[in-house]
Order: C-alpha cells, then structure tokens, then sequence
C-alpha cells in the first residue's frame, strides 16, 4: 500500500514538473521575441534619423543651388546689368548740418551815432547799392553844435597867433591856441564829421551856404548794400544805435550748426557744399568755435561762400555738405546693388570665376555709408560684383528657387 501510494506521489510531482517547464518555455520566446522587436524598432528609427538627416543636407545643397543663376548676355543687356570687378579705394563722403546765410561779419560796417542825436532825413534806403563816400543820413546834435562853435572859436584863435608867431605871444598861448585847435578839430572827427564837413565851417562861416551848426551827415565808409535801415526820420537816437548796416555781399558767411556730441574735425578751408533751392554754391570752413550755443545747444561752424553774382542774400536757410575723404581704402557698392536675402542678410551677387554669366548671392556686412554708396566687408578683391541690376538677378534667383510643395 505504501509503494502504491508513492508510486502516485512521484507521478503527480513529474507531471506537475513538466506542467512548469512547459508554461516557462513560452514566457522565455515571448521575451526573446520582444527584444528583438525592440532591438528592429531602434534600428529603423536610425535609420530613419539617418535618412532625414541625409534628406536635409541633400535640401541645404539644393538651397545653395537655388541661390545660383545663370544670366545671358542678352538678358543681361535688356536688363542693363553692370558687373565691375571690385577693389578697395578712398570714397568720399558727406556730413549734412543746418545752415544759415549772414553777412560777412569783416567786410561789413555799421552806421551809428557817435552822440545822441535826432534824424533829420535819410538818403539812403534799405536794399540800396551804395558806394564809399555817399551820403547816408543827416543827423542833428546840440552836443555837436557846441563842438562845432568851439571850433570856430579854436580855429580863429590859432590862425591869429599863427600870424604873430610864437616869440610875439610866448610859448604857453601859442602852445594852448594849437592844442585846443587840435582838440576841437579832432572832436568833430570823432562825432562822426567828414574831414570835408569840418573845414567847411571855416571856409563857408558867415555865408548862407554855410551849414547850421548841430547839424551834420554820416557818410558810408565802404561800398555794399543797405541791409538794415531801422530808424524814422524825426526819430530821436541815442549813442551807439544802429542805424544802418551795410554788407558786401560778393563774399557772405554761412553758419552752419551741428549736434554738440559731433566728433567730426574741421580744419580752416575744409569743403563743404552749399545747397540753396535747386542751386549748389562752394564753401570752405573759416571759423569753428569751441563753445556751445546756450540757445540752441548747437555748435556753429562759420564758412565763407563767393557771391559775386548776388545770388545769395543773407537770411536765407541752407543745407550744408561737409566733404570729406576716408583715411584709407574700403569696399564700397552702390545702395542699389545691396539685396536682401530670405534669412534677412544683406547680400551683393558675385560672379564665378570660373562660370561667367553665374551669379552667386554672398552675404556682406554694412559699414558707413557714402552718399549714394555703402561700404561693404565680406567680399574677397577683385571679386566680380553686380554693380547695376541687381533686382533682376535677385528675381531670377527666387524664380528658380521656387518650390511648389515648400521643402
């Protein structure tokens, strides 16, 4: 019984042995399975990188293609393309300041009164051409009518001890009758009377020509032209008031104002250009203070312009043009020839040195700029660039990079 009942025993051990065994089998392929899907699955998405890695430089390759271009001659004509081989030199270049025109401050000169005064009448008016010697304004003064008297009084004093000589009347009334002569002579010159005028109260006292003492004329003591006249006849002035200013305009000052943080040097006689409506005048620089305006905040720089055709008038405004020249050589291209590029670069298109009529987009850095020029770096000397035309062969190159699915 007992054989019997082991007998059993081991039967439902081994077949429950084999029951594990079996069930383990399939759990381990399933796992074994799993990892090489795994392992497949890694290998495909590398290859799949590699593919789209592949597939993105092969699309950088066709961009750079796409910003190649070929242009015929006879395209080239029509479209009036220009290509110059490209070397540094000295451009020139401009500064813009505001400017005004002024009278030229040395060749002008001021009428005024040497003493209070009354104005009897004007000879002259504003805008007048006048010439050196001509009467300007007639004035009155009780200051100059005692002066005038004084001298007559000096004059026939000295001229009676000039006839009894100095041993008849001593040194000291001698000596006394010429210096108050003197004295009084020089008085009137002074007070603003012609040399003419003073020896006319002597030579014409007692007749009806004779001047009325007080009354005297200011006389121009240069030629130009009337540029102030602010005073009314009857009007009573003071010592030192204007009264007329006149300025010879064949030469004229601009004053032109520039930013007090400017830190352009300006030399005597650096050039400039003048611009005044539609007509263009040369200038040179003559004066530049050192100062700030405190009105304007502004540094005047003082140049002087020839205008001997009276074209120019003062208080006009101007646009001035400093000129000046670089240091030392730069790259430039005009503005025209400066494209933009779908990355938003600034780029000129260059000619292959070994594919003529292919042109290439090749990015350049701006520097200065040179009126209607800008300075370029990034471009290698003697490069072939498009000078003129640049639009058309930047139109061809977006043509011919045009893709319909947008790669």
């Amino acid at each position: 019984m007992n054989l019997i009942t082991n007998i059993f025993v081991a039967g439902v051990l081994m077949s429950y042995l084999g029951t594990g065994v079996a069930s383990e089998q399939p759990h381990l392929e399933n796992s074994h399975n799993r990892d090489h899907r795994e392992v497949e699955h890694e290998e495909h998405e590398e290859h799949e990188e590699h593919e789209e890695h592949e597939e993105h430089e092969e699309h950088e390759e066709d961009g750079d293609e796409s910003s190649v271009v070929n242009i015929s001659s006879v395209q080239a004509r029509l479209a009036k393309i220009t290509v110059e081989a490209l070397y540094a030199k000295k451009m020139d270049y401009q500064v813009y300041s505001p400017g005004e025109i002024k009278a030229n401050g040395y060749t002008s000169y001021v009428v005024s009164p040497r003493v209070d005064s009354v104005v009897i009448r004007r000879h002259v008016a504003l805008g007048d051409h006048v010439d050196e010697g001509q009467l300007l304004v007639t004035l009155f003064s009780e200051r100059v009518a005692e002066a005038q008297g004084a001298f007559r009084i000096a004059n026939a004093e000295w001229k009676r001890v000039s006839l009894l000589g100095r041993k008849a009347v001593g040194d000291k009334r001698f000596l006394s009758a010429n210096i108050d002569y003197e004295a009084s002579y020089s008085r009137l010159l002074v007070y603003g009377l012609s040399i003419e005028a003073v020896d006319s109260l002597v030579s014409g006292a007692g007749s009806k020509q004779a001047p009325l003492l007080g009354e005297y004329t200011l006389f121009a003591n240069t030629s130009g032209v009337v540029l102030l006249d602010d005073f009314h006849q009857g009007q009573r002035v003071e010592s030192g008031d204007s009264l007329i200013e006149l300025t010879q305009e064949d030469t004229l000052w601009i004053e032109a104002r520039l930013a007090p943080n400017t830190s352009i040097q300006l030399p005597l006689g650096t050039k400039a250009q003048i611009k005044v409506g539609g007509d263009v005048f040369e200038a040179s620089v003559v004066q530049a203070a050192h100062t700030i305006d405190p009105k304007t905040r502004t540094r005047i720089v003082r140049l002087l312009v020839n205008n001997e055709l009276h074209q120019l008038h003062p208080g006009q405004f101007a646009d001035v043009y400093f000129l000046f020249e670089t240091e030392s050589p730069v790259f430039a291209v005009p503005e025209s020839a400066l494209m933009r590029s779908a990355d938003g670069d600034w780029t000129v298109f260059v000619e292959e040195n070994d594919k003529p009529e292919t042109f290439s987009a090749k990015k350049v850095d701006l520097g200065r700029f040179f009126g209607e020029w800008r300075e370029i770096n990034g471009i290698k000397p003697g490069s072939r660039v498009v000078m003129t035309g640049a639009f058309f062969v930047a139109s061809e190159i977006a043509k011919s990079g045009f893709d319909p699915h947008n790669h």
